[in-house]
């Protein structure tokens, strides 16, 4: 996401532009999804097991329920282990090296930060609010103002229709508009996150058709992904892509930066001259670089958001039919802001279940295979995922650091130590005991909670913390690297804190931002 939108950026204020970039790509699957919806495919295709389940049943997952990717999103990962090494006792993460990198498969929630979030995190509101509003244009926003924008949606204007609910979300909504006072009194609001796809066509990409095929496919363009953005810069001026490149380190001179890279086919070393670097591999991703790049025994913090899952159901559609038109992306929110403050507010993102097929929900039931498989079909349309997310603060037990590993092709890995302290747990706990009794009062009962681990939630920052006192491993307000002048961080790295809404939009405005000032300077400063 970031370095798509910082190219975009120095390409429309009259820079040049090279990116270097793994790019992996899904070439096996996708042409063999069709363009049609759910339904028509399980009524239709004859060879549907193919991506549903995959040539090799690697979409038969028989483990942990966290990182389940669908056969056509499974190049996400590729790569990740051998080139991405990372240690950990109780951490699950996820990074990529495919082209897009993670925002080829993310749930596309766009979250507008409150000012006290954005302060908290060392940004200036200022600054970052007018670029949402940019980054919106960009990518094209569907979105309502409700009781849910103030706390993701706020400033807003060029938006789209919002998604259509199904049948039980929007039973759920309106349960809510029913007992709003009361739910409110209890310091929660419900209504829409906005969400980066399109409800009208917007220049080559259409509007979405409510296929529920989005954990599958790119059918129309209509979820943003951000090789898209790559995609219409290839064709201008000034802007050059090379793919199949491992970013390994950098190395300042006098006049420009050399960057270190390794071929992943041949293995053989390169190396690029510019005249500034602009790092947007992702937190962990630039955590590597830097290391490598500023050697030492140096330990660095590391904030993710905790974040639990509780599968519900929703007692009023049992026995309910499942329309043929809906979404497999979140579709309504729920906001806890425990103090009214507008900071440490939680996020609930509410989803009803059909395209990830049952069979991943079958296996978590205390039953025989035979019987769950029976129980689930019944309770389908009764099923709500509640996934909460919590923000995180900065701590001396939420730690990385490289470490040596021969194993490796670049002889280290990252190890992480991350513990969430005992008052943070409370608090989460309280929070999430708070949120789910609401949920009861509308009629939807949680079944159990399931705490994910560390790191599950795909979101990391904090690495690199903001500093105005050239500190060895801080970023300047303006994106650059404490002990450098031509090296600049455009993803979650400088963010002292991490709010419980997704950061995604955040990090494409923050890489505007660093692109504009880079932009600013003249060649010779």
């Amino acid at each position: 996401m970031t370095g798509a939108h910082a190219a975009q950026t120095l390409l429309e204020r009259g820079r040049r532009v090279l990116m270097l970039d793994v790019g992996v790509r899904e070439t096996h699957y996708a042409p063999l999804v069709p363009a049609s919806d759910f339904v028509t495919v399980r009524e239709r295709e004859a060879e549907q097991h193919r991506y549903f389940l995959g040539d090799r049943f690697e979409g038969i997952p028989w483990g942990p329920a966290a990182h389940t990717l669908t056969p056509p999103r499974q190049h996400l990962i590729e790569g990740t282990e051998r080139w991405l090494p990372l240690r950990a006792r109780a951490f699950s993460r996820m990074e990529s090296l495919c082209y897009g990198g993670l925002g080829a498969g993310w749930g596309a929630g766009c979250a507008v930060y409150t000012p006290p979030e954005l302060s908290a995190m060392g940004l200036d509101p200022a600054t970052i609010a007018p670029v949402y509003e940019i980054i919106g244009r960009r990518i094209g926003l569907a979105a309502e103002h409700d009781d849910a924008t103030p706390y993701c949606g706020a400033g807003l204007s060029t938006l789209q229709p919002p998604l259509r609910m199904d049948g039980s979300i929007a039973a759920l909504h309106a349960e809510y508009r029913r007992r709003r006072d009361e739910v409110r009194r209890a310091g929660i609001v419900m209504g829409k996150m906005p969400m980066a796809v399109l409800t009208r066509a917007m220049g080559e990409r259409g509007g979405t058709r409510y296929t529920d095929m989005e954990f599958w496919a790119d059918h129309d363009l209509a979820v943003y992904r951000p090789w898209m953005t790559v995609e219409s810069l290839k064709g201008r001026e000034g802007f050059e892509y090379r793919d199949g490149r491992f970013v390994l380190s950098f190395a300042e001179r006098a006049d420009h930066v050399e960057v270190h890279t390794r071929r992943v086919d041949d293995g053989a070393d390169e190396v690029f001259r510019a005249r500034r670097l602009l790092l947007g591999t992702g937190t962990l991703g630039t955590a590597r670089i830097v290391l490598r790049s500023q050697p030492g025994d140096d330990a660095l913090p590391l904030l993710t958001n905790p974040y639990c899952i509780a599968p519900a159901l929703h007692l009023r559609r049992l026995g309910a039919a499942m329309e043929r038109e809906r979404t497999s992306l979140g579709q309504l929110e729920m906001f806890l802001d425990p103090r009214a403050d507008g900071l440490d507010v939680r996020m609930v993102s509410l989803y009803t279940y059909r395209s990830l097929l049952l069979f991943k929900l079958a296996k978590e039931v205390p039953l025989g295979f035979a019987d769950a498989r029976v129980l689930m079909q019944c309770l389908l349309p009764a099923i709500v995922l509640v996934t909460i997310n919590h923000p995180d603060h900065a701590s001396p037990a939420k730690r990385l650091r490289r470490i040596p590993d021969p194993a490796s092709p670049t002889g280290d890995a990252l190890e992480v130590d991350y513990t969430l302290d005992a008052s943070e747990a409370r608090e989460n706990d309280a929070s999430e005991r708070r949120i789910l009794a609401v949920l009861r009062t509308l009629g939807c009962h949680a079944l159990k909670r399931q705490r994910m681990p560390s790191g599950s939630t795909v979101h990391y920052a904090g690495t690199l913390p903001f500093a105005d006192d050239e500190r060895r491993h801080t970023v300047g307000a303006d994106g650059r690297l404490a002990g450098t002048r031509r090296v600049f961080v455009a993803d979650g790295s400088p963010f002292r804190y991490l709010p419980g809404n997704g950061l995604t939009f955040t990090l494409m405005a923050w890489a505007h931002v660093v692109a504009e000032g880079l932009a600013r300077r003249s060649d010779g400063d």
